[in-house]
């Protein structure tokens, strides 16, 4: 009978020897001029600074079976990645956790906070940060939690990507979740209208509006609808009908404040050249958009059809108070009509105070 022989490692005697050992940082400073955090591995500086970095070795069995192998890589990873990355790869493991066990809630109406917050946020926000640069102005203008309100705002950019920052930008500034007032078209959708309830959109009718806004919830709508979204290049920033105001009723309905909001740059990520009217009605669909991308196809391939990355600023404007006109006034068409103009106007006022002050498209 063959004998088998196993070496026993303790972690916490491994932990300690190696905190005992004194480990300077690098001596390199960053692109930006400060200290490097990392710590020093040759010649007094990181893995990443050091200038004459020693041939690779490769790793004995022993090595390699030692637990101190495992933190080595972690350290690595961490040295690489930046301070932040151990805290993502907890929160994704934290994910998994309660995605597997089904600790997580839904709400009525197939809203999943915890998808919302830990997938789509996530997802979408190299594009908000990095790419389209978005600068937030007025979030104080949104009311705190628990307290419901009515976000309106201008609508373009051929695909709906002011509706996704929006979202992001009221969660990034607020801490708040908006919950979106979206077209059946989107539910009618394979994958897409199972996303979109996933991540907090609701049908744009009064009956569920009045219930988000009852439970304290931030409802944001876009009342020009595809008429905005699918508006050529030469109409950019010119705002198209608001509907029949609908918006407007349901506010007052719910004695909630309007919060006029303008969108600045969505209007340029896809240049929208030609709008083929015939196709659009074969497919049963409200426009077939040929955007400015579409010439570079033959030369660069699906890459043409990138966003561009326009320079985005989003602005909260002052609320409108709906209490002034009381529950009633949702009743009388006149009221309605011209409390719809007056928000129009406003989001009107307010792209052109913001187009008149831009010094580029981009930067």
């Amino acid at each position: 009978m063959s004998e088998t022989h196993a070496r026993i490692y303790d972690f916490d005697q491994a932990r300690e020897a190696r905190q005992a050992r004194v480990r300077a940082r690098c001596a390199a400073t960053t692109a930006a001029g400060k200290p490097c955090r990392n710590y020093a591995v040759h010649g007094g500086f990181c893995r990443i600074h050091d200038p004459n970095p020693p041939a690779p070795q490769p790793a004995t069995p022993d090595e390699l079976a030692s637990p101190s192998a495992g933190i080595d890589l972690l350290e690595g990873l961490r040295d690489a990645l930046g301070d932040e990355w151990l805290g993502h790869v907890k929160d994704v493991a934290a994910f998994l956790r309660r995605r597997i066990t089904g600790d997580y809630d839904i709400d009525a109406f197939g809203y999943d906070v915890d998808f919302a917050s830990n997938v789509i946020a996530p997802l979408i926000r190299p594009m908000y940060r990095y790419w389209w640069r978005v600068v937030s102005q007025g979030s104080e203008n949104i009311p705190g939690e628990g307290q419901g309100a009515m976000i309106v705002a201008n609508h373009a950019g051929t695909i709906p990507a002011d509706a996704l920052m929006t979202r992001l930008d009221i969660l990034e500034t607020t801490g708040r979740h908006s919950r979106e007032l979206a077209a059946d078209l989107v539910f009618r959708l394979p994958f897409i209208g199972h996303l979109g309830r996933k991540s907090g959109a609701t049908l744009a009718e009064s009956t569920d509006a009045l219930k988000l806004l009852a439970r304290g919830e931030l409802v944001a709508v876009w009342p020009e609808g595809y008429k905005g979204l699918g508006k050529k290049y030469k109409d950019r920033y010119q705002l198209q009908r608001f509907g029949r105001g609908g918006f407007v009723e349901t506010a007052l309905r719910a004695q909630v404040p309007i919060i006029p909001t303008a969108i600045i740059g969505s209007e340029e990520i896809y240049p929208l050249l030609f709008d083929v009217k015939m196709l659009a009605k074969l497919l049963g669909i409200p426009y077939f958009p040929i955007p400015a991308q579409s010439l570079a196809l033959p030369v660069l391939g699906p890459l043409a059809m990138l966003p561009l990355p326009s320079k985005w600023l989003i602005e909260y404007g002052e609320p409108i108070d709906t209490t002034l006109y009381g529950r009633d006034a949702a009743d009388d068409p006149m009221t309605v009509f011209d409390l719809a103009d007056q928000v129009r106007d406003t989001i009107q006022q307010m792209l052109i105070t913001h187009l008149m002050g831009r010094r580029s498209v981009f930067f």
